[in-house]
C-alpha cells in the first residue's frame, strides 16, 4: 500500500468516526424523546381514565344513588338518628311500606326539609285515623304488627278522611307519637319525593 493510500484511508477513518458518534447521539435522543411521548401518553391515558372514573361516580351518587344522614328518630327503632341511608333516586312510584326520603316545605317553616318516612297509602287510597289513635285505609283497620305506637292525630293540620289523588301517597313515621309526617305536612307529591331507602347503615357499625 502507498503512502498515498495509507494517508487517504486515515482520513476516511477519521471522518467516519464523529459520523458513527453522531449517528449514536441522535440514536439516543430519538430513544430518549420516544421515552418521552410514551410518558406523555401514558399520563394522558391516566388523566382519562381518572375523568371518566369521576363522572361514572358523579352519575352514580347524584343521579342514581343518593346518601344521607337520618336526621331524627321518627323511624326508630329500624333507624336511628344519625344512620347513614343509601336511597335509589329513581324510583318515585312508591309502594307501601317503602321508606322514602322526601323533601318538603312543612307547614310552619318557609323552607324545604328533609323528612324521612314509611309509605302506608297511595293513589285512590282514603285515609283515616282513628279516635282510638289507629290507621284506617280504605274503611279497613291496619294491623300493623312492627308499629310498637298508636297513631294519634294532630289537631290543626291534616284533616280526615283524605283521598289521596294521583301520585300523591300518605307517610307515616315507625315512631307514631311526635314523629313529623303526612298528619303534619298532608299528603306527598311524586316530586317532593327525593328516592326510596335501599340500606341503611348503623351508626355504631361506621
Amino acid at each position: 500500500m502507498s503512502e498515498n493510500e495509507t494517508i487517504a484511508m486515515n482520513e476516511q477513518k477519521e471522518t467516519a468516526q464523529p459520523a458513527a458518534k453522531n449517528a449514536e447521539d441522535a440514536a439516543a435522543l430519538a430513544k430518549k424523546i420516544t421515552r418521552s411521548e410514551k410518558g406523555v401518553k401514558s399520563y394522558q391515558r391516566f388523566g382519562l381514565r381518572l375523568l371518566l372514573l369521576l363522572a361514572v361516580l358523579w352519575v352514580l351518587f347524584f343521579k342514581i344513588i343518593g346518601l344521607t344522614r337520618m336526621p331524627s328518630a321518627d323511624m326508630y327503632p329500624r333507624i336511628d338518628a344519625g344512620d347513614m341511608l343509601l336511597f335509589y333516586r329513581l324510583d318515585r312510584d312508591v309502594r307501601a311500606q317503602d321508606v322514602v326520603v322526601i323533601e318538603k316545605i312543612p307547614p310552619d317553616n318557609t323552607e324545604k326539609m328533609l323528612f324521612v318516612c314509611r309509605v302506608v297509602a297511595t293513589a285512590g287510597d282514603t285515609v283515616e285515623i282513628s279516635d282510638g289513635e289507629r290507621l284506617i285505609i280504605n274503611g279497613n283497620t291496619m294491623i300493623e304488627p312492627n308499629i310498637f305506637y298508636p297513631t294519634p292525630r294532630y289537631e290543626g293540620y291534616t284533616e280526615y278522611p283524605i283521598t289521596l289523588g294521583e301520585g300523591e301517597c300518605f307517610v307515616l313515621a315507625d315512631s307514631r307519637e311526635g314523629g313529623a309526617d303526612s298528619r303534619y305536612f298532608g299528603a306527598v307529591s311524586r316530586d317532593e319525593i327525593v328516592g326510596t331507602v335501599i340500606n341503611v347503615l348503623r351508626r355504631n357499625n361506621l
